[in-house]
C-alpha cells in the first residue's frame, strides 16, 4: 500500500503560532528573543514555536547542539550536510538560516551552489561521500553498502553515528517546520 503525497498548505497560516512570554515561559522566551537578536531577525519563529513544548524544546536544543555546533564533524562539513538536507527537503526556513551559518564556516558563493548541486559537483572523495550519504538518507532512509564503505574511509564509528544523527535531526526539523507551517523569519 502506497502512502499518498500530502502537499503542504501554502496559505501561509502557521498551524501552531509562535508564542510569547505566557506560552513559552520565561526561560524559552528569553532564549527565543536572544536568538532573534543574534540572528538579526524580528522573531526566530522556529524557537518561539517549538519553545511552546517547554522542557522538550530545551532537550531538543541540547541534543541539536551536541550535533552542531559542538558535534563530531567539522563545522564546515556539518553545514554542508545541513544545507544539503534543507535543499533536498525544500525547506526554505533551514536554507535561510544555514546560508548565513554556512557562510561563517566557509560555504559561500560557488561552494554553496555546489552543495545544492550535490555529490557529483566536483568534490573530493570525503565531501562526495558525505553528500552522497546525505542524499541517500533523505531520499531512501538508508545508506547503500557502497556509500557506507566510502564514508567508512573517512569517518570512525563515533563520527559515522554522529553523521546519521545529524542528517536525521535536520530531516526531522524540515518535517516539523513544514508540518507546523513555521513561517520564514524577517530580517531586521
Amino acid at each position: 500500500m502506497s502512502t499518498p503525497h500530502v502537499a503542504p498548505d501554502d496559505t501561509g497560516t502557521p498551524r501552531v503560532a509562535p508564542g510569547g512570554l505566557r506560552e513559552l515561559g520565561p526561560i524559552n522566551w528569553v532564549f527565543a528573543r536572544g536568538a532573534a537578536r543574534v540572528i538579526g531577525v524580528d522573531n526566530a519563529r522556529i524557537f518561539s514555536t517549538l519553545g511552546r513544548a517547554k522542557g522538550l524544546f530545551r532537550a531538543w536544543l541540547h541534543f541539536g547542539g551536541r550535533l552542531m555546533p559542538f558535534g563530531a564533524l567539522s563545522r564546515k562539513e556539518s553545514e554542508m550536510i545541513i544545507i544539503r538536507v534543507a535543499h533536498l527537503r525544500d525547506c526554505d526556513y533551514e536554507l535561510d538560516h544555514h546560508r548565513r551559518l554556512g557562510a561563517r564556516a566557509g560555504i559561500r558563493g560557488e561552494t554553496f551552489d555546489r552543495v545544492l548541486e550535490g555529490p557529483d559537483a566536483g568534490w573530493g572523495d570525503r565531501e562526495r561521500a558525505l553528500l552522497q550519504a546525505t542524499d541517500e538518507l533523505v531520499t531512501a532512509k538508508d545508506i547503500s553498502d557502497n556509500t557506507w564503505a566510502a564514508l567508512r574511509r573517512h569517518l570512525d564509528d563515533g563520527k559515522l553515528i554522529a553523521f546519521v544523527l545529524l542528517v536525521g535531526q535536520y530531516d526531522m526539523l524540515a518535517t516539523t517546520i513544514g508540518t507546523l507551517r513555521v513561517q520564514r523569519d524577517t530580517r531586521v
